[in-house]
């Protein structure tokens, strides 16, 4: 027998004609093993080189498809000669989409033909692990989304399976019709979501006009889909998806804000898919894998919420039938809390981020700010606090035009005189509720990443008229329950927090005042506890060591109010309204109950 060695560490670079080390002529193995190994990439040069040049074309042009390279490389190793049969060590490396790379190791025999060699092609050729009747595929493996965590690491958002359901309009209408099958996806579906009706699926299907056009009618959780599943899976034009998305602990928890954490966080809790690559027989089915990358899991990603809060405040709110929100802050850290709205609140949008409403007597706190630093008064100076008074024209009545003759500011402020906040504005700059609204935090302007924020706005007037009215929360003063708990925020801790969502997110902060003075933020802490202890809001006098301001505003033409509570407990701070609550007692009401939730 017969063994030479021909060539040691060749690499291919480009199709070429190379000498072939000095050793043989220019029809030598070793020239034929690289000059296959260069267009390895390109099936049909690559099959002409064989002595089976359909099957390799086949074979090779299945394998580029199934992978879809980017680049091919081959580096031909050790060519040796042995009873006229050459053998040809190859490294085959494939550039694949999204920076992946498979490399091995695989033999070719050559074989002499005419004054040359060729391939003598086998399914080894293309990999060592390859037989007969197989082919290559690609598969990827998508890891587990990671979940979302509240301040404490409880999942506010973790991976489940949802359920797609559509209507294919064309297939119903062959089998009886879609008006037919719209009732009875209504009659299922409404369970879960009352907007479905045999007509809005009606009205959707007639967009879809191609023969295979499909519309979606719901999107259900696989515990919902299962419980209807008798009921809609044969009917006709009907088909479902399953695919796995981040679901909170109960359907609406967290609507508010959990929507917007969701869209945010969807690449940092994606990972990295994993991918393998394997071998199928002629019926498809997988005989070997033949590489295999792991999926990376994604990192959970926390938020500043809680969920023991948000629970409490979303139960407390849930039980209001008029629209009610609620936004509960940590007034040491800015972080958010809670974000909360019941069901006829989510129907006038996001009125607890962004609504823009009357706060009535909760704006005291900026007053009675402004009176202080004017040096006006203190806690303690005694006030009128009339059933009504009259003010450039202007009647200003007390509610129920209650009258506590002359007493200290803290009593005033605890029973909410509209009189006596009145007459304090009038006699201000134009300047001085906007100045003390703004370093309570309302006016300012928050980039938080995944929310909409508005604080309120308190614009300066030159009207004595206006600046009476703005002293108690009515005229031209504007807030949000998030400025209101802001503020409230504020009073607690000295300076306004810079509100966040995210752990770790940077917020930009715009418009923000400056810190309160020492000894006017314990005068408002201390008028504020009064409003609990012995004022207006004493129904939470059981609920620890509360502090805080009712308001009540009118809107429209004055005979209806809104209700509301702004204060803190602790290093919890948040703002209660009720729209069109009459009065503050039921945002009293709500406060009560969320803080007994907690």
């Amino acid at each position: 027998m017969i063994r030479r060695t021909l060539c040691w560490g060749l690499t291919v670079v480009l199709a070429g004609v190379l000498a072939a080390c000095g050793l043989f002529s220019s029809t030598g193995a070793d020239e034929a093993a690289r000059a296959f190994g260069a267009a390895f990439g390109d099936p049909a040069k690559a099959a002409r080189m064989t002595d089976a040049p359909k099957t390799a074309e086949a074979a090779l042009r299945q394998a580029k498809q199934a992978l879809a390279p980017e680049k091919v490389r081959v580096s031909v190793g050790e060519v040796t000669e042995s009873d006229g049969v050459a053998t040809a060590d190859y490294t085959v490396t494939w550039q694949l989409p999204h920076d992946r790379t498979w490399s091995y190791r695989t033999k070719v025999e050559l074989v002499p033909h005419d004054d040359s060699w060729q391939v003598r092609w086998t399914p080894s050729a293309l990999h060592p692990k390859l037989a007969a009747q197989q082919t290559l595929a690609m598969e990827s493996e998508t890891p587990e989304l990671a979940p979302v965590l509240d301040r404490d690491g409880a999942k506010l958002l973790e991976p489940g399976q949802v359920v797609s359901v559509m209507l294919y309009p064309a297939e119903a209408k062959q089998a009886g019709g879609v008006q037919r099958v719209a009732r009875s996806l209504a009659a299922s579906l409404r369970t879960f979501d009352r907007s479905i009706t045999a007509d809005s699926i009606v009205a959707e299907a007639r967009k879809a006009t191609g023969k295979n056009d499909s519309t979606l009618v719901a999107v259900l959780r696989e515990g919902d889909y299962q419980s209807v599943k008798p009921a809609i899976y044969d009917l006709p034009g009907v088909k479902f998806a399953r695919q796995t998305r981040l679901l909170t602990p109960t359907k609406d928890f967290g609507s508010q804000v959990l929507p917007a954490v969701r869209s945010m966080v969807t690449e940092r809790i994606a990972g990295e898919a994993g991918w393998r690559v394997i071998a199928k027989d002629s019926l498809g089915a997988e005989v070997a894998e033949l590489h295999r990358v792991e999926p990376k899991h994604g990192a959970a990603v926390k938020t500043t919420l809680s969920r023991k809060v948000l629970t409490a405040a979303e139960k407390a709110v849930d039980d209001v039938r008029k629209p009610a929100a609620l936004v509960a802050l940590q007034p040491s850290t800015g972080d958010i809390l809670a974000v909360a709205q019941n069901e006829a609140a989510d129907k006038q949008g996001a009125i607890s981020l962004t609504g823009r409403y009357p706060p009535g007597s909760t704006f005291k706190i900026a007053t009675a700010l402004a009176a202080l630093r004017a040096k006006e008064v203190t806690p303690r100076s005694k006030v009128d606090c009339p059933g009504t008074t009259v003010i450039g024209g202007r009647l200003v009545p007390n509610e129920k035009r209650f009258q506590l003759g002359t007493v200290p500011l803290s009593r005033a402020f605890a029973k909410s005189c509209n009189t006596t906040f009145a007459r304090l504005a009038a006699r201000m700059p134009a300047n001085a509720l906007t100045d003390a609204a703004r370093d309570l935090g309302i006016g300012a302007d928050f980039v938080i990443p995944g929310l909409t924020t508005i604080t309120g706005s308190a614009p300066p007037s030159g009207s004595l008229v206006q600046r009476a009215e703005n002293g108690f929360g009515q005229g031209k003063v504007l807030a949000s329950p998030f400025g209101m708990a802001l503020a409230a925020a504020t009073v607690r801790e000295g300076r306004t927090p810079v509100p966040s969502l995210m752990d770790g997110d940077k917020v930009k902060a715009t418009g923000l005042g400056k810190p309160l003075a020492a000894k006017d933020a314990a005068a408002l802490r201390d008028m504020m506890r009064r409003v609990v202890t012995e004022g207006t809001a004493t129904a939470l006098r059981g609920m620890g060591p509360v502090h805080g301001k009712t308001g009540t505003a009118q809107f429209g033409d004055g005979k209806h109010s809104h209700g509301w509570f702004a204060g803190y407990r602790g290093d919890l701070a948040f703002a209660v309204l009720v729209v069109g609550g009459e009065s503050s007692q039921p945002a009293v009401e709500v406060s009560k109950a969320f803080l007994g939730g907690l």
